[in-house]
């Protein structure tokens, strides 16, 4: 979509912010002065939700409190939002798109708002798969009786590339964190490692299984003087000098090998000033991935087939021809998987798939 000058200015600042920690609060904090003023709302929140062994979730609320999210739990089982945003994933929803409006003020939570003394007149809202046990769910909030336009859907809409990478980001830090500062805490597994860089090639910090990778994985003519893998310093200086935009589907880099593949995810490491550092986390996984059980009950039996097959290596035309379908056909199921299970690309489907038989 076309935005003036000022929305350009705002979005990139809601990037930014999205960009600028790894706690979901203090991310939540920074993004949410640019955002309710890209899309004019009153107030934003993020439900994060677990789906396995129960659905589990938390509401996190930047700002003033919302009254009716802090009783949410007793009027959930009611929350008209959910069922149409899980029936529509990545698609920006309106409350006019959920139920009419005759419906609406007569739901219980819209009832329960206004005994609360806020009334929330409108919604917008958007479900975004993270992983396939693992969701975010945005909403923004307006307490005037002004419906949200198709123009504020279609902008939170370009964001959403942005709130997936930055609710995952957040998620898998915290995930191999069990404490208070990063690296120091990573763990160091068998087949995981990583590397802290200052761009674009001074090594910082690494854990101790990363020299057993990089020795494995690369020969020292793969080597940059600084000591740094070629692949991964070019893959790195790519991504510095990207707009945020075009690093979504760039940050994890994947290298066959006859027995397995080895994974290397970027991610840009909040700091005050000065330069970013990247933390670089490297996996080597088995070649035959199997579809993790939490991935499979998201798709259908023709997008599992697919899915299996693309966590093999095999190429969209060696499916097609496999399964007995158009090529146009198996990308369509591509399509839906990404969608589905909230990955970017095929390397991210490998790394998730992996992530859940085996956490990174």
């Amino acid at each position: 979509m076309n935005l003036n000058t000022h929305e350009l200015m705002l979005r990139d600042r809601v990037i930014s912010a999205l960009n600028s920690s790894l706690s979901f609060p203090q991310v939540l904090e920074a993004a949410r002065a640019p955002l309710l003023e890209l899309a004019p709302s009153d107030s934003v929140a993020l439900c994060l939700m677990r789906t396995t062994p129960v659905l589990d979730f938390k509401w996190l609320v930047p700002g003033h409190p919302i009254p009716l999210l802090e009783h949410y739990a007793s009027v959930s089982d009611q929350d008209f939002v959910r069922a149409p945003i899980f029936a529509r994933p990545n698609e920006v929803l309106l409350d006019e798109e959920m139920l009419p409006r005759r419906e609406y003020e007569h739901s219980l939570l819209y009832q329960r708002s206004r005994e609360l003394g806020l009334g929330l007149e409108h919604v917008m809202a958007v479900l975004l798969p993270i992983r396939p046990d693992f969701l975010g769910a945005l909403a923004l909030y307006r307490t005037r009786r002004r419906s949200f336009s198709s123009r504020c859907a279609a902008v939170l809409s370009s964001l959403n590339p942005h709130l997936v990478n930055a609710v995952r980001n957040c998620s898998d830090v915290q995930a191999m964190s069990t404490g208070a500062h990063l690296l120091d805490e990573l763990h160091s597994g068998s087949g995981t490692a990583y590397l802290i860089v200052e761009p674009s090639s001074r090594e910082v910090k690494r854990s101790r299984h990363a020299t057993v990778l990089l020795e494995r994985w690369f020969t020292p003519t793969d080597r940059h003087p600084s000591g740094l893998p070629l692949p991964l310093k070019e893959r790195l200086d790519a991504l510095i000098g990207m707009d945020a935009d075009s690093r979504l589907e760039k940050n994890v880099w994947v290298s066959l090998q006859q027995e397995s593949y080895r994974t290397v995810r970027f991610i840009e490491l909040p700091a005050d000033e000065g330069p970013r550092r990247w933390a670089l986390l490297m996996n080597e996984i088995p070649m035959s991935i199997p579809l993790p059980v939490d991935m499979r009950c998201k798709l259908t039996d023709r997008e599992a087939d697919v899915a299996k097959y693309q966590l093999r290596n095999w190429s969209n035309e060696q499916i097609a021809s496999e399964l007995g379908i158009s090529l146009l056909t198996v990308n369509k199921h591509t399509g839906r998987i990404c969608n589905k299970l909230g990955v970017d690309s095929r390397a991210d489907l490998i790394y998730q798939a992996a992530r859940l038989n085996k956490p990174v």
